[in-house]
């Protein structure tokens, strides 16, 4: 049976070649008089995008300010930064160019102009609800996050290595402009990092024991095929445009809820354990997401046989007769074998950690607390689980 749900996407997209071009006129539309630009630094600018955008803006007599060096695993020490920047220029807008990293710290600092009175880490430690939140654009650079569609937020706390996530869909991007062609200039790691990613948000909302609708699995099936496809053309082949548009409105597809439909709300542990990781690491976080899920599917597909043997059977097309948990465990390994196949790890070795008994405990206890209520819903997860996943994984 199917869950009640809302679905709620009200970011324009602007798709295909040359369309940062209208980046300008769309800020201009939108009412924008004086933009913070969000990014990270080198790739924008060697790509000449950077320029394109300011020239779009001021075309358009759109004041700029500007916060670069943005990383994988943004940081709170930026998002305070840009909150002072936005504060003493009067910016009315929060522009991100680049990847999730880039847009999380845009919605961050958003949320932090709306609300300058208040701390806004506070939100991703749950301490209080945002009310109010600055308009966030962005122009997509790497498919991976599905941040320029999606209500998430995820910052690092460099200070107490904390990686915490807030949703809100006050923060969901007014606009995304995304051109595939930008995506090209990414080493073959980082594309196939960001294509797990994109495959882990819909494998989360899809690996659940409280109902499902059909539609919803059908569109979260095709789209893991397709990612899959696809990213192996890309392993091979990084210059080819059809893929990388494949992959790109993907990871939008991926993360803007649709894939979760009528579902619980999702399992979202594998994410979990790997923010973690990430935390106490820095790892690239679709790299995590792959060396820590197949410790996960291992540990909980007993709780969640019927998922796991269809996943195996419309997903990874494993036709092969035997029982239930042969079934199931065989889509496991194809999808480790896949995971090879495009240069990523399936395990913590492989990633290039090894931690120690007493970090995978600490990493556990922090997912634990920053997991509150909700633990899972392929299987209820407690701290001894957790625990055994992490060591499974190393």
């Amino acid at each position: 049976m199917s869950n009640n749900f809302r679905f709620f996407s009200p970011t324009e997209v602007i798709f295909g070649k040359d369309v940062e071009q209208e980046t300008g006129k769309q800020l201009k539309s939108l009412g924008a008089s004086h933009v913070l630009l969000v990014y990270g630094g080198n790739s924008a600018r060697r790509s000449g995008l950077l320029d394109k955008i300011r020239h779009s803006l001021k075309e358009q007599d759109i004041s700029i300010s500007e916060l670069n060096g943005i990383v994988p695993n943004p940081r709170l020490d930026k998002v305070y930064e840009g909150i002072r920047i936005g504060k003493a220029d009067k910016i009315d807008f929060l522009l991100a160019i680049g990847g999730g990293s880039a847009i999380d710290t845009a919605k961050a600092i958003a949320y932090g102009l709306a609300e300058p009175e208040l701390d806004v880490w506070e939100l991703f430690q749950h301490k209080r609800a945002a009310k109010k939140c600055f308009p966030v654009g962005c122009v997509l650079t790497i498919a991976a996050a599905g941040s320029e569609t999606s209500k998430g937020c995820v910052i690092t706390n460099e200070k107490t290595c904390e990686k915490r996530a807030y949703d809100d869909n006050l923060a969901r991007p007014v606009f995304a402009i995304m051109n595939p062609e930008y995506t090209r200039t990414l080493p073959d790691y980082q594309t196939e990092s960001g294509c797990v990613d994109i495959m882990m948000h819909t494998m989360e909302r899809y690996f659940t024991n409280g109902g499902n609708l059909e539609i919803t699995d059908a569109i979260a099936e095709a789209l893991l095929r397709t990612v899959i496809k696809n990213a192996l053309i890309l392993h091979d082949n990084p210059g080819n445009y059809e893929a990388r548009a494949e992959i790109m409105w993907a990871g939008s597809l991926a993360h803007n809820d649709l894939t979760g439909c009528g579902n619980d709300g999702g399992d979202f542990m594998t994410h979990k354990l790997e923010h973690e990781m990430g935390g106490m690491f820095d790892v690239t976080h679709g790299a995590g997401l792959a060396a820590i899920w197949p410790s996960w599917a291992r540990y909980v597909y007993r709780d969640c046989l019927p998922r796991f043997v269809r996943f195996a059977k419309n997903v990874m097309g494993i036709m092969s007769a035997g029982t239930e948990e042969e079934i199931a465990e065989a889509g496991i390994c194809a999808m480790e074998q896949f995971y090879h196949s495009i240069g990523m790890p399936a395990n913590m070795r492989k990633l290039g950690i090894m931690p120690t008994d007493r970090q995978i405990l600490e990493m556990a206890d922090r997912c634990m607390a920053a997991s509150g209520n909700h633990r899972g819903s392929a299987k209820i997860i407690t701290l001894d689980d957790a625990v055994e996943i992490y060591k499974n994984a190393r």
